[in-house]
Protein backbone atom coordinates (compact mmCIF):
# COMPACT_ATOMS: atom_id res chain seq x y z
CA UNK A 1 0.00 0.00 0.00
CA UNK A 2 1.78 3.33 -0.98
CA UNK A 3 1.56 6.40 1.22
CA UNK A 4 -0.96 8.43 -0.67
CA UNK A 5 -3.29 5.18 0.51
CA UNK A 6 -2.43 4.95 3.74
CA UNK A 7 -2.80 9.09 4.23
CA UNK A 8 -6.19 9.07 2.77
CA UNK A 9 -7.60 6.09 5.48
CA UNK A 10 -6.05 8.22 8.00
CA UNK A 11 -7.41 11.70 6.85
CA UNK A 12 -10.56 13.00 8.33
CA UNK A 13 -14.26 11.88 6.58
CA UNK A 14 -15.36 15.56 5.71
CA UNK A 15 -11.97 15.96 3.95
CA UNK A 16 -12.24 12.07 2.58
CA UNK A 17 -15.78 13.15 0.79
CA UNK A 18 -14.69 16.62 -0.57
CA UNK A 19 -12.00 14.69 -2.15
CA UNK A 20 -14.66 12.38 -3.85
CA UNK A 21 -14.30 12.13 -7.68
CA UNK A 22 -17.18 14.29 -9.56
CA UNK A 23 -18.37 11.32 -11.40
CA UNK A 24 -18.80 8.73 -8.70
CA UNK A 25 -21.15 11.54 -6.95
CA UNK A 26 -22.80 12.28 -10.13
CA UNK A 27 -23.65 8.41 -10.10
CA UNK A 28 -24.60 8.39 -6.67
CA UNK A 29 -26.99 11.17 -7.45
CA UNK A 30 -28.42 9.52 -10.74
CA UNK A 31 -29.50 6.13 -8.09
CA UNK A 32 -30.84 8.50 -5.73
CA UNK A 33 -33.31 10.22 -7.96
CA UNK A 34 -33.95 7.27 -9.70
CA UNK A 35 -34.75 5.05 -6.72
CA UNK A 36 -35.67 7.48 -3.83
CA UNK A 37 -36.98 10.26 -5.32
CA UNK A 38 -38.50 7.83 -7.72
CA UNK A 39 -38.56 10.75 -10.55
CA UNK A 40 -40.37 10.20 -14.22
CA UNK A 41 -38.37 8.92 -16.88
CA UNK A 42 -38.55 12.62 -18.51
CA UNK A 43 -36.82 13.82 -15.25
CA UNK A 44 -34.50 11.57 -15.11
CA UNK A 45 -33.27 11.90 -18.30
CA UNK A 46 -33.42 15.79 -18.45
CA UNK A 47 -31.04 16.13 -14.80
CA UNK A 48 -28.54 13.36 -16.24
CA UNK A 49 -28.33 15.06 -19.39
CA UNK A 50 -27.83 18.70 -18.35
CA UNK A 51 -25.31 17.46 -14.99
CA UNK A 52 -23.63 15.19 -18.11
CA UNK A 53 -23.06 18.52 -20.36
CA UNK A 54 -22.02 20.27 -17.42
CA UNK A 55 -19.52 17.72 -16.00
CA UNK A 56 -18.12 17.41 -19.75
CA UNK A 57 -17.32 21.23 -20.02
CA UNK A 58 -15.58 21.14 -16.97
CA UNK A 59 -13.32 18.52 -17.39
CA UNK A 60 -12.94 19.53 -21.12
CA UNK A 61 -12.02 23.05 -19.82
CA UNK A 62 -10.41 23.06 -16.59
CA UNK A 63 -9.37 19.20 -15.79
CA UNK A 64 -11.53 19.01 -12.21
CA UNK A 65 -11.83 15.48 -11.17
CA UNK A 66 -12.97 16.16 -7.49
CA UNK A 67 -16.11 17.85 -5.87
CA UNK A 68 -13.45 20.11 -3.31
CA UNK A 69 -12.07 21.54 -6.72
CA UNK A 70 -15.04 23.03 -8.39
CA UNK A 71 -16.21 26.73 -7.55
CA UNK A 72 -18.48 29.16 -9.00
CA UNK A 73 -16.69 30.20 -11.67
CA UNK A 74 -17.03 26.84 -13.17
CA UNK A 75 -20.81 26.86 -12.65
CA UNK A 76 -21.00 30.74 -14.20
CA UNK A 77 -18.23 29.87 -17.41
CA UNK A 78 -20.56 26.64 -18.20
CA UNK A 79 -23.51 29.15 -18.27
CA UNK A 80 -21.72 31.34 -20.18
CA UNK A 81 -20.97 28.96 -22.84
CA UNK A 82 -24.50 27.88 -23.39
CA UNK A 83 -26.20 31.51 -23.64
CA UNK A 84 -23.78 32.52 -26.00
CA UNK A 85 -21.81 30.00 -27.89
CA UNK A 86 -24.97 27.17 -28.03
CA UNK A 87 -27.31 30.27 -27.83
CA UNK A 88 -30.35 28.31 -25.46
CA UNK A 89 -32.67 29.89 -24.43
CA UNK A 90 -33.63 31.84 -21.09
CA UNK A 91 -35.84 28.67 -20.21
CA UNK A 92 -33.61 25.78 -20.97
CA UNK A 93 -30.83 28.06 -18.87
CA UNK A 94 -32.99 28.07 -16.11
CA UNK A 95 -33.84 24.20 -15.93
CA UNK A 96 -30.29 23.51 -16.57
CA UNK A 97 -29.48 25.51 -13.30
CA UNK A 98 -31.94 24.00 -11.83
CA UNK A 99 -30.37 20.01 -12.29
CA UNK A 100 -27.58 21.58 -11.45
CA UNK A 101 -28.79 23.18 -8.16
CA UNK A 102 -29.94 19.77 -6.77
CA UNK A 103 -26.85 17.89 -7.95
CA UNK A 104 -25.11 20.08 -5.38
CA UNK A 105 -27.88 20.36 -2.63
CA UNK A 106 -27.61 16.44 -2.77
CA UNK A 107 -24.05 16.43 -2.07
CA UNK A 108 -24.16 19.10 0.42
CA UNK A 109 -26.48 17.11 2.43
CA UNK A 110 -24.71 13.64 2.13
CA UNK A 111 -21.52 16.02 3.28
CA UNK A 112 -19.62 15.72 0.13
CA UNK A 113 -19.27 19.23 0.15
CA UNK A 114 -19.24 22.43 2.74
CA UNK A 115 -21.10 24.94 0.30
CA UNK A 116 -23.28 24.49 -2.66
CA UNK A 117 -21.78 26.67 -5.32
CA UNK A 118 -24.89 26.49 -7.47
CA UNK A 119 -26.78 28.56 -4.96
CA UNK A 120 -25.29 32.15 -6.12
CA UNK A 121 -26.35 31.73 -9.74
CA UNK A 122 -27.87 33.96 -11.29
CA UNK A 123 -31.35 32.74 -12.74
CA UNK A 124 -31.93 34.47 -16.37
CA UNK A 125 -34.46 36.26 -16.82
CA UNK A 126 -37.46 34.07 -18.45
CA UNK A 127 -39.84 36.13 -20.80
CA UNK A 128 -43.70 35.64 -19.80
CA UNK A 129 -45.11 33.80 -22.28
CA UNK A 130 -48.65 33.92 -22.98
CA UNK A 131 -50.93 30.54 -23.11
CA UNK A 132 -52.87 30.73 -26.76
CA UNK A 133 -56.27 30.04 -26.42
CA UNK A 134 -60.00 29.93 -28.31
CA UNK A 135 -62.27 32.95 -28.70
CA UNK A 136 -65.41 32.04 -27.69
CA UNK A 137 -66.70 31.92 -31.06
CA UNK A 138 -64.21 29.75 -32.30
CA UNK A 139 -64.78 27.21 -29.27
CA UNK A 140 -68.29 26.83 -30.13
CA UNK A 141 -67.31 26.19 -33.65
CA UNK A 142 -65.05 23.11 -32.87
CA UNK A 143 -67.97 20.83 -32.42
CA UNK A 144 -69.33 21.38 -35.56
CA UNK A 145 -66.15 20.30 -37.23
CA UNK A 146 -66.29 17.47 -35.78
CA UNK A 147 -69.87 16.89 -37.94
CA UNK A 148 -68.39 18.13 -40.81
CA UNK A 149 -65.71 15.99 -41.44
CA UNK A 150 -67.04 12.11 -40.26
CA UNK A 151 -69.96 9.99 -41.08
CA UNK A 152 -72.50 11.30 -38.50
CA UNK A 153 -72.75 8.57 -35.72
CA UNK A 154 -69.79 6.31 -36.41
CA UNK A 155 -67.69 5.33 -34.04
CA UNK A 156 -64.42 7.75 -34.65
CA UNK A 157 -67.01 10.44 -34.39
CA UNK A 158 -68.27 9.53 -31.45
CA UNK A 159 -64.77 9.12 -30.16
CA UNK A 160 -63.11 12.19 -31.60
CA UNK A 161 -66.00 14.07 -30.33
CA UNK A 162 -66.06 12.69 -26.70
CA UNK A 163 -62.16 13.58 -26.81
CA UNK A 164 -63.29 17.63 -27.28
CA UNK A 165 -65.64 18.03 -25.39
CA UNK A 166 -63.74 16.54 -22.41
CA UNK A 167 -60.93 18.78 -23.42
CA UNK A 168 -62.23 21.70 -23.62
CA UNK A 169 -65.04 21.22 -20.81
CA UNK A 170 -62.72 19.89 -17.98
CA UNK A 171 -59.63 21.57 -19.14
CA UNK A 172 -57.53 18.35 -18.15
CA UNK A 173 -54.26 17.64 -19.61
CA UNK A 174 -53.87 14.85 -22.22
CA UNK A 175 -52.00 12.12 -20.13
CA UNK A 176 -54.90 13.14 -17.58
CA UNK A 177 -57.55 12.12 -20.55
CA UNK A 178 -56.02 9.08 -21.53
CA UNK A 179 -56.07 8.07 -18.00
CA UNK A 180 -59.39 8.11 -17.48
CA UNK A 181 -61.47 4.47 -16.80
CA UNK A 182 -65.35 4.12 -16.65
CA UNK A 183 -64.95 4.05 -12.64
CA UNK A 184 -63.73 7.03 -12.28
CA UNK A 185 -67.53 8.86 -13.87
CA UNK A 186 -69.81 9.55 -10.66
CA UNK A 187 -73.01 9.64 -12.33
CA UNK A 188 -75.08 10.92 -9.19
CA UNK A 189 -72.37 13.45 -8.21
CA UNK A 190 -71.09 15.02 -11.70
CA UNK A 191 -68.05 14.42 -11.38
CA UNK A 192 -65.06 12.65 -12.44
CA UNK A 193 -61.82 11.59 -10.92
CA UNK A 194 -58.60 12.60 -12.75
CA UNK A 195 -54.95 11.30 -12.18
CA UNK A 196 -52.89 14.01 -12.43
CA UNK A 197 -48.94 14.59 -11.96
CA UNK A 198 -47.28 12.93 -9.65
CA UNK A 199 -50.77 10.65 -9.08
CA UNK A 200 -52.16 13.03 -7.70
CA UNK A 201 -55.96 12.92 -7.51
CA UNK A 202 -58.46 15.67 -8.25
CA UNK A 203 -62.07 15.64 -8.62
CA UNK A 204 -63.25 17.73 -11.49
CA UNK A 205 -67.72 18.94 -12.20
CA UNK A 206 -68.94 18.31 -15.28
CA UNK A 207 -72.00 19.63 -17.00
CA UNK A 208 -75.49 17.73 -17.60
CA UNK A 209 -74.34 17.80 -21.73
CA UNK A 210 -71.48 15.93 -21.26
CA UNK A 211 -72.65 13.74 -18.41
CA UNK A 212 -75.00 12.68 -21.56
CA UNK A 213 -72.32 12.73 -24.04
CA UNK A 214 -70.61 10.31 -22.03
CA UNK A 215 -73.38 8.52 -21.21
CA UNK A 216 -74.35 7.67 -24.83
CA UNK A 217 -70.61 7.02 -25.71
CA UNK A 218 -71.01 4.20 -23.55
CA UNK A 219 -74.20 2.96 -24.38
CA UNK A 220 -72.67 2.70 -28.15
CA UNK A 221 -69.73 0.67 -26.94
CA UNK A 222 -69.78 -3.04 -27.06
CA UNK A 223 -70.65 -4.68 -23.16
CA UNK A 224 -67.10 -6.24 -23.11
CA UNK A 225 -65.49 -2.43 -23.34
CA UNK A 226 -67.36 -1.45 -20.43
CA UNK A 227 -65.95 -2.66 -17.33
CA UNK A 228 -65.30 -0.23 -14.65
CA UNK A 229 -61.35 -0.67 -14.71
CA UNK A 230 -61.38 -0.49 -18.96
CA UNK A 231 -60.37 2.69 -20.19
CA UNK A 232 -62.48 5.29 -21.30
CA UNK A 233 -61.89 6.03 -24.87
CA UNK A 234 -61.14 3.34 -26.96
CA UNK A 235 -60.80 2.46 -30.72
CA UNK A 236 -63.38 0.32 -32.16
CA UNK A 237 -61.12 -2.56 -31.76
CA UNK A 238 -61.28 -1.81 -28.35
CA UNK A 239 -57.44 -0.50 -27.61
CA UNK A 240 -57.16 2.58 -25.41
CA UNK A 241 -56.50 6.14 -27.87
CA UNK A 242 -53.02 6.89 -27.92
CA UNK A 243 -51.52 10.05 -27.15
CA UNK A 244 -50.78 10.47 -31.02
CA UNK A 245 -54.38 9.76 -31.37
CA UNK A 246 -55.63 12.50 -29.57
CA UNK A 247 -52.93 15.15 -30.45
CA UNK A 248 -54.28 14.17 -34.44
CA UNK A 249 -57.46 14.60 -33.50
CA UNK A 250 -57.32 17.77 -31.53
CA UNK A 251 -54.73 19.45 -34.33
CA UNK A 252 -57.17 18.63 -37.42
CA UNK A 253 -60.23 20.26 -36.10
CA UNK A 254 -58.56 23.06 -34.43
CA UNK A 255 -57.09 23.55 -37.52
CA UNK A 256 -60.87 23.86 -38.76
CA UNK A 257 -61.27 26.99 -36.44
CA UNK A 258 -58.50 28.79 -35.70
CA UNK A 259 -55.23 30.14 -36.83
CA UNK A 260 -52.92 30.17 -34.04
CA UNK A 261 -49.75 28.13 -34.91
CA UNK A 262 -50.13 25.94 -32.02
CA UNK A 263 -52.82 23.59 -32.29
CA UNK A 264 -52.19 20.45 -29.86
CA UNK A 265 -54.72 19.26 -26.74
CA UNK A 266 -53.15 21.82 -24.11
CA UNK A 267 -54.49 24.82 -26.32
CA UNK A 268 -58.44 23.56 -24.79
CA UNK A 269 -56.61 23.73 -21.23
CA UNK A 270 -55.69 26.51 -22.06
CA UNK A 271 -59.30 27.92 -23.14
CA UNK A 272 -60.89 25.77 -20.31
CA UNK A 273 -59.15 28.43 -17.56
CA UNK A 274 -59.28 31.43 -19.58
CA UNK A 275 -62.96 31.39 -20.14
CA UNK A 276 -63.49 30.42 -16.61
CA UNK A 277 -61.04 33.22 -15.85
CA UNK A 278 -63.31 35.75 -18.32
CA UNK A 279 -66.60 35.11 -16.61
CA UNK A 280 -65.45 35.60 -12.85
CA UNK A 281 -64.50 32.25 -11.91
CA UNK A 282 -61.96 33.15 -8.49
CA UNK A 283 -58.04 32.09 -9.36
CA UNK A 284 -57.80 30.07 -6.51
CA UNK A 285 -60.78 27.69 -8.02
CA UNK A 286 -59.29 27.37 -11.31
CA UNK A 287 -55.94 26.67 -9.94
CA UNK A 288 -58.03 23.32 -8.13
CA UNK A 289 -59.61 22.63 -11.06
CA UNK A 290 -56.21 22.62 -13.20
CA UNK A 291 -54.81 20.83 -10.86
CA UNK A 292 -52.15 22.81 -10.47
CA UNK A 293 -49.33 22.97 -7.03
CA UNK A 294 -48.76 26.73 -6.81
CA UNK A 295 -51.07 29.99 -7.71
CA UNK A 296 -48.50 31.23 -9.74
CA UNK A 297 -48.70 28.58 -12.52
CA UNK A 298 -51.91 29.58 -12.55
CA UNK A 299 -51.23 33.44 -12.33
CA UNK A 300 -50.56 33.50 -15.75
CA UNK A 301 -53.95 33.56 -17.21
CA UNK A 302 -54.24 37.19 -15.53
CA UNK A 303 -51.91 38.63 -17.90
CA UNK A 304 -54.06 37.83 -20.78
CA UNK A 305 -57.06 39.51 -19.41
CA UNK A 306 -54.47 42.50 -18.99
CA UNK A 307 -53.29 42.54 -22.23
CA UNK A 308 -56.88 42.54 -23.63
CA UNK A 309 -57.53 45.31 -21.93
CA UNK A 310 -55.07 46.71 -23.15
CA UNK A 311 -55.51 46.37 -26.75
CA UNK A 312 -59.45 47.76 -26.35
CA UNK A 313 -58.03 50.81 -24.64
CA UNK A 314 -55.23 51.26 -27.43
CA UNK A 315 -58.61 50.91 -30.00
CA UNK A 316 -61.02 52.68 -28.08
CA UNK A 317 -60.00 55.59 -25.95
CA UNK A 318 -58.90 58.53 -28.52
CA UNK A 319 -55.88 59.47 -26.03
CA UNK A 320 -54.36 56.18 -26.14
CA UNK A 321 -51.34 57.09 -28.50
CA UNK A 322 -50.21 60.05 -27.08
Amino acid sequence: MDKSSISLIFMPDNIRKCSMNIAIVIAQFNRYIRYEKRMSSHTLLAYSEDISSWYNYITAQYGLETMEEVQLLHLRSWLIMLLNEQQLQPASVKRKISSLNSFFKYALRQEIITKNPARLLQVPKVPVRLPQYLEAGQAAALADAVAKEEEVGSWKERTDQLILDLLYQTGIRRSELLGLRHMDIDWQKKEIRVLGKRNKERIVPIGDSLLESIRNYINFKSPELCNSGEKLLTLKTGRPVSTTYVYRVVHKYLSAVTTLKKRSPHILRHTFATQLLNNGADLSAIQKLLGHESLAATQVYTHINIEKLKDIYRQTHPRSSE
